[in-house]
């Protein structure tokens, strides 16, 4: 199994055991939490050869061969953007979900550039934030996805994030009058 791109050896003993227990016990990464232990809060979650997965329904044999990403690797795979929005957006309240949130975050944003609201919201879909700082995911992926897209020189991700945050205004305005 590779780690944050790193090479793992698994001790014959350890195939049967939990990911979460494994990356948290044994290689010390203690970002991935556990909260329900039954995959529905999400706080445990990390990213599986590219898909975010709870770390808890998952047994490392049936990983071995995988690449499996936690919150401690998202810098060196290129989601300094994420982080940096997540702060700025103050996205993180107890921070108890935010390492699965992250996760799932930066698992979208890998398949898609610029993400709209419904697909952040699939993504999210399994990750439980008793804070319910979810409009304030949504800012920070938006900020995160143009960030990157002016990386590259876009601005697409630019008009969604303007977009979105029309949408909001449109929607304060509405419960207001």
């Amino acid at each position: 199994m590779r780690v944050n791109g790193q090479q793992v050896q698994i001790p014959e003993q350890a195939h049967g055991q939990r990911l979460l227990d494994f990356l948290r016990d044994t290689l010390g990464l203690i970002g991935a939490k556990e909260g329900c232990g039954m995959g529905e809060c999400g706080s445990c979650t990390v990213v599986i050869d590219g898909r975010a997965m709870t770390s808890c329904l998952v047994l490392v044999g049936q990983v071995a061969d995988a690449e499996v990403r936690t919150v401690e690797g998202l810098a060196a795979a290129g989601h300094t953007a994420l982080q940096d929005a997540f702060v700025a957006r103050q996205a993180v309240q107890c921070g108890y979900c935010i390492p699965g949130v992250l996760n799932s975050c930066a698992a979208l944003l890998d398949r898609v550039a610029e993400p709209d609201d419904e697909q952040i919201c699939r993504a999210l879909d399994g990750n439980l934030c008793r804070c319910t700082g979810y409009n304030r995911f949504y800012d920070a992926t938006h900020d995160a996805a143009a960030a990157r897209a002016t990386e590259r020189g876009g601005r697409a991700a630019e008009r969604n994030t303007a977009a979105h945050h029309k949408a909001a205004d449109n929607a304060a305005a509405e419960g207001e009058s």
